[in-house]
């Protein structure tokens, strides 16, 4: 049985119709939305293994001139996610205390090898918080995306924030790579989302099951899961606001709630 190749999609054939590699095109999306998108993003968007989230379409859209629903429609046109077809398979376990919680987070942390991305800016947790620096210092090859959704609620995080920025130089590249991803979702319209998310595992925490305040409980996601999740947090810090200075994370007002 001969196998047939799978057809270029039409945001890949516009790329190439302009002679841009992937980088070339990921420099010039970027120089646009003001994202932080790389090759690797740009090749899953072409393939179709990740759909392109609403800023950078437009800014595709315009590099390459032409309409959406003919750039995206191999993504539009694609089977639901994974998480849509097996729905609540992929939680692996409730966690009903904050212990576990903080646990379940830091085994998270502790566990990814290629990427971490964490959002939010309510998180004040010592031992969370120096999970993640810990696994920034020891594995240099990890990627960490870090999405903050308006300004740190606490002083604990600018600092957390400014420490990741003292260990890595947003700036450096290893092995081609980009390794570090600080951004600010500072839209008003951007809903808050706060999630730990591995290649393996992801963590949402979820408001308190026993009292009016707090985010003491959340749900531990499979690895399907947390795919989904990894992307997401991706494509959100592909299109924040870069914090990738010491000075512009000591510039944020800082909530005192």
């Amino acid at each position: 049985m001969v196998t047939l190749p799978t057809p270029e999609s039409a945001l890949k054939r516009a790329r190439l119709a302009r002679n841009m590699t992937l980088e070339e095109a990921a420099d010039a999306l970027n120089g646009i939305t003001g994202g932080a998108a790389d090759a690797s993003l740009l090749s899953a968007w072409e393939s179709g293994r990740r759909r392109t989230g609403t800023r950078n379409r437009a800014g595709l859209c315009r590099l390459y001139r032409d309409r959406p629903e003919v750039l995206f429609a191999h993504q539009d046109g694609a089977a639901t996610s994974a998480l849509e077809n097996s729905g609540t398979a992929v939680v692996v376990k409730v966690l009903t205390r904050w212990a576990d919680l903080v646990e379940a987070m830091v085994d998270v942390v502790t566990g990814a090898r290629e990427q971490l991305v964490v959002t939010g800016s309510r998180s004040r947790e010592g031992a969370y918080l120096a999970a993640i620096e810990e696994a920034v210092t020891r594995q240099p090859d990890l990627v960490h995306y870090r999405v903050l959704y308006g300004i740190p609620r606490h002083s604990a995080l600018a600092d957390h924030l400014v420490r990741l920025l003292e260990l890595r130089d947003p700036s450096a590249r290893r092995n081609g790579v980009k390794t570090l991803h600080v951004g600010l979702v500072d839209s008003p319209e951007a809903l808050e989302r706060f999630f730990v998310a591995s290649e393996t595992a992801a963590v949402v925490p979820l408001p308190s099951f026993h009292g009016a305040e707090g985010f003491d409980c959340g749900v531990l996601l499979s690895r399907e899961a947390a795919a989904g999740l990894v992307h997401h947090g991706r494509e959100a810090c592909a299109s924040a606001r870069p914090l990738e200075t010491v000075q512009a994370i000591r510039a944020l007002p800082v909530r005192s709630t």
